[in-house]
């Protein structure tokens, strides 16, 4: 019976050797399929290699730049997903090995139910003992076989994670190349729009050339009838000094038309040179290339500026010798007609007013207020022209001591300002320029009141000028509250041509070429993405806010005034964006933290390179720039949630930061969901803060205007009416 047993035993163990002779059969052939896997990998890491060595070759091809880029990144992908889950597997299968080999026998319960005798007479048989002996062996052999295996594909695993690496710092360095090049275009832009808004002005300075030419030929004509007039010595030296100096003027006129036609074609062979580095600048440029570049664009478009700066001056010099060789020739006739009627000659002396009739001050309103083109008058005139004029009218009726016309004059002022503001309720130019006008008449009303407050920043010569008879601070009441609501106004306007551009300028576009470039799974395409709105960039805006700059600028707009408008724009931004990003879960990623955050260093670059740092703008960004940071910090530990309750202070709700946190949505593996127990943590962090419960910003919120007391420098003496205001039924007086 014990023999029977036996041999059925030695066949049972035998059948189960054959099983283990068939499964280290299969571990060979995933052995060899696993070296196949090896050597692919290693075919495709050669392959990345090449495509290495491709791209630093194609270096210069900026748009095939970017298909490598995101290439390469899908590969980076691939080979991390197809090295994670070999090794997941690999792990899986030793597991599972080690537990068969293991667990196949149970030798305690075959010794209990064999005797000693039993055993005593297996050890002197030896042979099932044998068996066990060789299974014992092979399983050592293959432990250490699977340990080795283990260890040789985790230090390949490792090399390729290396070599990922690498792939990941080569892609961020040609993704800083490629910002570069996009900053440097994008600086070249800027500086052709701004030269060609220069340019504009050109057609404007040749038609005041050509009239001052006009005026010079009449008044060379009435010099020479003059001259024929003249009789005695000393009118004859003055005429002739007289005709030296209009000699003289015109042949500095021709220069100044030269140096004009000079600086046309300098500006147009500017446009072919930005036009030819727009076209190099489709491939990478060396770094020394690129400064020698933008320092001689800078060297010249500076010193295009500065010639046109000069330019301006000599013709508002030319301007101011011309009208006194009028005023000469005017003193010179009476003084001629008063010698001859010996009479004494007694020189003319003005004391900045406007003498006009009262039948006069609706033509004043549709010429100066109604009629007037902003275009038109900034060219060359101090800022402010139309209110120091409408004041010099003010001073007049004040002068005449006549209640009923400076009533009747303010009146109609004040309603024809309103009424241009509101047939132009739409146009930016236009509202901007009757807030520059309405702040300085209102300026005006001040310095020239006799306050003692506003008089101690005048010189004696403007004190002199000051209001004799009339109070008209109760006009000033209502020109500040007009002032008040055509900024207002001008907010809206504003707000509104840049809103549309603010999402897919800050959000969806994307600046950072290949670092957001993947898309979070499982939402459905939105109408609002940036397939529909591709047209507003970053550069989008920065262009539209430089374009309110310069128009603000050129209307005299006073610098505090304009700070505060920007200001407002910047909330607007901020408040705009943050709302979208509250509503939005596909934009709350890492990833897209630091695209918001790379868009608010653009702005803040705006801001410094307008000097307009002490607006207090910047601050306004603070809410978007704590969400930004919010997005790509570390949501794991106890210590997280205390530096994110510590930072997050400009963010004005609890709910706001729950909210950015319920809705964060990694984009791939390498990013984690935020989990449920470290939101309850931030938010009992939290419960101790007062807040306000309230999401979303008010993006119509206004910050309170102010409009401060800045006392104009020019003599109201020396103020000229020019001829296209069409005002020449006014006499200065």
């Amino acid at each position: 019976i014990l023999e029977k047993n036996f041999q059925n035993q030695k066949q049972d163990y035998e059948k189960e050797i054959e099983l283990l002779k068939g499964e280290i059969k299969i571990l060979k052939e995933e052995k060899t399929q696993l070296q196949q896997q090896i050597q692919q990998e290693i075919i495709i890491q050669d392959g990345l290699k090449v495509e290495v060595g491709q791209l630093t070759k194609q270096a210069q091809k900026i748009p095939e730049l970017q298909k490598e880029i995101e290439l390469l990144q899908t590969q980076k992908l691939d080979v991390e997903k197809q090295a994670h889950s070999q090794k997941r597997e690999l792990r899986e299968k030793m597991s599972e090995v080690t537990k068969q080999l293991l667990e196949s026998y149970d030798f305690e319960d075959v010794r209990s139910r064999l005797s000693t005798e039993d055993l005593e007479h297996l050890n002197e048989d030896g042979e099932l003992w044998f068996a066990y002996e060789g299974l014992k062996k092979a399983t050592r052999v293959l432990e250490s076989h699977f340990q080795s295996q283990k260890e040789i594909y985790e230090k390949e695993i490792e090399g390729l994670n290396f070599k990922v690496e690498h792939l990941s710092q080569d892609i961020n360095h040609l993704q800083k190349l490629f910002r570069e090049e996009n900053d440097i275009n994008d600086g070249i832009r800027l500086e052709v729009s701004r030269l060609t808004s220069e340019n504009l002005v050109i057609p404007d300075l040749k038609q005041q050339v050509a009239e001052l030419e006009n005026q010079k030929l009449d008044l060379e004509n009435r010099l020479q009838e003059q001259t024929v007039k003249l009789k005695g010595n000393g009118p004859t030296m003055m005429s002739n000094r007289l005709h030296y100096e209009l000699e003289r003027d015109r042949t500095q006129r021709r220069t100044t038309e030269a140096q004009n036609e000079v600086d046309i074609k300098e500006k147009e062979s500017l446009k072919d040179t930005m036009q030819g580095i727009e076209g190099l600048s489709n491939g990478l440029m060396q770094d020394e290339v690129q400064g020698e570049l933008q320092s001689k664009i800078k060297q010249v478009t500076t010193r295009l500026a500065v010639e046109n700066m000069d330019l301006e001056e000599k013709l508002d010099m030319k301007d101011r010798i011309i009208k006194k060789l009028e005023d000469q020739i005017k003193t010179l006739t009476k003084t001629i007609e008063k010698s001859e009627a010996h009479v004494p000659a007694a020189p003319k002396e003005y004391i900045g007013m406007m003498e006009y009739k009262k039948e006069d001050e609706e033509r004043i309103i549709q010429n100066l207020i109604l009629d007037l083109k902003p275009r038109g008058v900034v060219v060359n005139m101090i800022p402010g022209l139309p209110a120091h004029i409408l004041f010099m009218c003010v001073r007049y009726a004040d002068y005449l001591n006549d209640a009923d016309m400076l009533k009747s004059f303010m009146s109609v002022t004040i309603d024809g300002i309103k009424q241009v503001v509101k047939e132009h309720s739409e146009d930016f130019e236009m509202l901007s320029f009757w807030l520059s006008n309405t702040y300085y008449f209102l300026n005006c009303l001040k310095q020239y009141s006799g306050e003692e407050e506003f008089m101690k920043h005048n010189t004696p010569r403007q004190n002199k000028n000051c209001l004799k008879h009339f109070d008209l601070s109760e006009y000033r009441q209502i020109l500040s509250d007009l002032a008040i609501q055509i900024y207002h106004q001008f907010i809206v306007v504003m707000e509104n041509n840049i809103q549309h551009m603010i999402v897919p300028g800050m959000l969806e576009y994307e600046s950072l070429q290949g670092i957001s470039g993947l898309k979070p799974t499982g939402f459905r395409k939105r109408s609002s993405s940036i397939d529909d709105t591709d047209t507003y960039t970053m550069t989008s805006i920065l262009q539209q806010l430089s374009y309110f700059y310069s128009t603000m600028c050129q209307n005299g707009l006073d610098s505090e005034l304009l700070k505060q408008a920007v200001k407002q724009l910047f909330f607007l931004i901020g408040a705009v964006t943050l709302n979208s990003l509250f509503l939005r879960k596909d934009m709350c990623s890492c990833r897209k933290g630091m695209q918001i955050r790379c868009n608010i260093s653009y702005l803040e670059e705006w801001l410094k390179d307008k000097n307009l740092q002490s607006s207090n703008a910047k601050e306004t960004l603070e809410p978007l720039s704590q969400a930004a940071w919010l997005l790509q910090v570390k949501k794991i530990t106890d210590d997280d949630a205390k530096e994110i309750c510590e930072h997050c202070t400009s963010l004005s709700t609890v709910q706001q930061i729950v909210k950015i946190l319920n809705s964060y949505t990694p984009i791939d593996d390498f990013e984690k969901r935020v989990t449920p127990s470290f939101v309850r943590k931030v938010q009992a962090m939290l419960n101790n803060r007062e807040d306000v419960p309230q999401l979303m910003l008010d993006t119509k919120h206004l910050f309170q205007v102010t409009f401060p007391f800045t006392p104009s420098p020019h003599a109201l003496e020396l103020i000229q009416v020019p001829s296209s205001f069409k005002l020449g039924f006014l006499t200065r007086v």
